[in-house]
C-alpha cells in the first residue's frame, strides 16, 4: 500500500502521524490532571444536573442513564486509577515522540513495540467497551506503526550511505 504513494508524501503522513500523537499525549496529561481535580461528588452532581429534566421526561432515556451510571462508578479509586493511567501514558508517548521528532534511531524500534503493546490492550478495551474513541486511537497507532517502520528504514538506509540527517 505504502508503495503506491510517493516517498515524500509517505514522510510527511509519518510527521503527521507523530504530531497527531503528541497532540493526544498533551491531551492525555491534561485529561488525567484535570481528573485529579474533581471529587467524585463533584461528577455526580454535574450527571445529576445534566440529566435531571432528560429523566424526568423519560426514566428510560439510555444516554442519561448511562451518565448516570458512569458518575456512579466514579470512584476515588477509578479516579486514580484513570489519572495514573493517562498521565504515565501521555509521559511515555511524549517521549517517543520526541524521540520520533528528533530522528533519534533507538526510539523507533521502542515506539513501534510500545505502541503495538497498547494495541493489544485497546484492543482488548474495544472488546469490553466498544468505544469508538479507543477504536479511533487504536487505528491511529497502527497506522503510525507502519510509517515509523517505513521511516525508519528510510533513515537507517540513508545513514548507511554517510548521510547524518535526512530531507
Amino acid at each position: 500500500m505504502l508503495a503506491l504513494i510517493s516517498e515524500k508524501t509517505i514522510r510527511r503522513l509519518f510527521d503527521l502521524s507523530v504530531v497527531l500523537k503528541g497532540l493526544h499525549a498533551i491531551l492525555e496529561l491534561v485529561s488525567g490532571a484535570a481528573i485529579l481535580m474533581v471529587s467524585p461528588a463533584f461528577v455526580m452532581n454535574v450527571a445529576t444536573a445534566l440529566t435531571a429534566d432528560e429523566l424526568t421526561e423519560d426514566p428510560h432515556d439510555f444516554l442519561a442513564n448511562r451518565l448516570m451510571h458512569y458518575a456512579a462508578q466514579f470512584s476515588t479509586t477509578f479516579q486514580h486509577i484513570a489519572a495514573l493511567y493517562l498521565i504515565s501514558h501521555g509521559i511515555v508517548i511524549t517521549f517517543l515522540v520526541i524521540g520520533l521528532l528528533r530522528k533519534w534511531l533507538w526510539s523507533y524500534p521502542v515506539s513501534m513495540i510500545i505502541l503495538g503493546l497498547f494495541i493489544v490492550y485497546q484492543s482488548y478495551q474495544f472488546v469490553l467497551d466498544h468505544s469508538w474513541w479507543v477504536l479511533g486511537v487504536t487505528v491511529l497507532d497502527i497506522i503510525v506503526i507502519l510509517l515509523t517502520l517505513h521511516e525508519y528504514r528510510y533513515l537507517k538506509q540513508i545513514r548507511s550511505n554517510g548521510y547524518n540527517h535526512a530531507e
